[in-house]
């Protein structure tokens, strides 16, 4: 800290700084001289790799593994949550094949289904009733799907192969987990202990109590989860890294990874076409309890700066799958190993995966430049609408749901005579035809402000797959 600046300035640094970026000068401190944790997603991440990308990334862990630290917090979560990584991988990969038999299934009853509207034409209006005959004996189930054979057999190489690719059996136990074992390894006792009863307690109390009905960073949009336990995971994470830096020597320097950017770490700055930067109460938290420099980076982030700063190459194809599963990752997993569900507050900062937007778009003829660009965009709002087209299209059957796919609960509209909690504006803000139920709907401001933004001409088709959703909502809650 300089002396000479004003008081004012010493005090706000933190929000005074510019937003960290790749090209900052004091970065390469962070990854040679740095203590580095590492976010349970991080961690279960390793689960979701192929083999040679898997291998890939422990190469570059263990370029730092000897100041590597884990919080017991994630040392909790990684070993309960592991399990439920595996068995959504074991059922996205089950469900995929039967999804694949089922419409194989489906394309030989249409195929049959066409021969008997022809057969039952020329029944009808044909002379010649024999040619009928005929086409039941030539396209039959059996020869319909010895033609499809071929097809499906190189779909479920495909499948399969996904599965060699992983290098870890499906059926995976604790006593045979490479991952769990190599991770073991790679940190020794470099392990936080975990907090007495006492202190576990005072810390769910401060953050259910005043740090999270107030926003205050980190984990604050995890209040209302089943109990205070769970809520308050992402903030016993955290004062165990304060607790932790303030036993290292004053200017230690923490390098902090995780996938999470919800606005519960992440600062959304307006006027910044939606650009992020970690929050800077977090530096000024470790700077003020510990005497501590903070850098917090996401995977893609973390791990091209192992390569830039210790010289640890990474292949090509490695950094595509970092950057896949940290796309299509699921929810943060918590310490029983349960996913929560995509809301608007989570949806906001959370991509949903790679191109399932822009499939669901299509399903329902949204075509227009300023559609698609909302597809693509990064801002909260269009993150909102990403993962409401990717829900409401699956729920009203305009396309099959893909297997294991995200959990999400967005509504663009509701039915009823009161409005839910929360920000929601009466169906009346339409004019009369363009909303059914106007006296007995209540439509979401997030999605009003979303029509403002995009083009006219997909208005009509928006508005009634809401109308749509929120009649089907009724209906299921009956």
């Amino acid at each position: 800290m300089d002396p000479s600046e004003p008081p004012l300035i010493q005090r706000f640094r933190s929000w005074l700084e510019p937003a960290p970026s790749a090209e900052d000068t004091a970065r390469e401190l962070f990854f040679t001289d740095g203590l580095v944790v590492l976010d349970t997603n991080i961690l279960l991440s390793l689960y979701e790799y192929t083999e040679s990308a898997r291998e890939d990334v422990f190469t570059a862990l263990e370029a730092v593994s000897d100041r590597l630290w884990m919080p017991h917090q994630v040392g909790l979560e990684f070993v309960r949550g592991r399990r439920s990584t595996l068995e959504s991988r074991k059922a996205a990969l089950t469900g995929a094949a039967k999804d694949v038999n089922r419409h194989l299934t489906q394309a030989v009853a249409s195929v049959i289904a066409a021969r008997n509207v022809v057969i039952s034409q020329l029944a009808k209006y044909g002379a010649a009733l024999d040619v009928g005959e005929e086409l039941a004996l030539l396209i039959s189930d059996s020869s319909v799907s010895n033609l499809l054979q071929e097809n499906r057999a190189l779909l479920k190489k495909h499948l399969d192969g996904l599965k060699s690719q992983h290098g870890l059996p499906t059926n995976l136990a604790e006593a045979n987990d490479p991952v769990l074992l190599r991770v073991a390894h790679m940190y020794g006792d470099r392990i936080g202990a975990q907090p007495d009863d006492s202190v576990l307690r005072a810390r769910i109390e401060e953050a259910v109590g005043f740090r999270f009905p107030n926003e205050i960073p980190p984990g604050y949009r995890d209040f209302g989860k089943d109990t205070p336990v769970k809520a308050a995971g992402d903030f016993l994470l955290w004062e165990e890294v304060v607790e932790h830096a303030k036993s290292l020597p004053s200017g230690s320097r923490i390098l902090f990874v995780s996938n999470d950017t919800k606005e519960d770490w992440y600062e959304t700055r307006k006027g910044s076409g939606g650009a992020q930067r970690p929050w800077p109460r977090l530096f000024e938290e470790v700077r003020t309890r510990a005497g501590a420099e903070l850098r917090i980076e996401t995977p893609s982030l973390f791990y091209a700066g192992i390569k830039q700063f210790l010289h640890t190459d990474l292949d090509a194809t490695t950094y595509e799958e970092i950057e896949r599963v940290s796309s299509a990752q699921d929810l943060p997993v918590d310490e029983e190993g349960e996913t929560g569900l995509v809301t608007v507050h989570s949806a906001a900062h959370l991509a949903p995966p790679r191109g399932l937007a822009t499939e669901a778009s299509q399903s329902i003829g949204l075509a227009t430049m300023g559609t698609r660009t909302a597809l693509e965009s990064a801002a909260p709002s269009f993150r909102i609408f990403q993962w409401w087209i990717i829900s409401v299209t699956a729920q009203l059957g305009r396309r099959d749901a893909q297997a294991a796919e995200y959990k999400i609960d967005i509504a663009a509209a509701v039915r009823g005579d009161k409005p839910p909690r929360g920000s929601w504006e009466p169906a009346t803000v339409f004019r009369p035809g363009e909303w059914v139920h106007r006296d007995s709907c209540w439509i979401a401001s997030w999605f009003i402000r979303l029509l403002n933004e995009l083009p006219k001409s997909d208005h009509a088709v928006l508005r009634s797959l809401a109308a749509q959703q929120a009649e089907a909502n009724r209906l299921a809650s009956e």
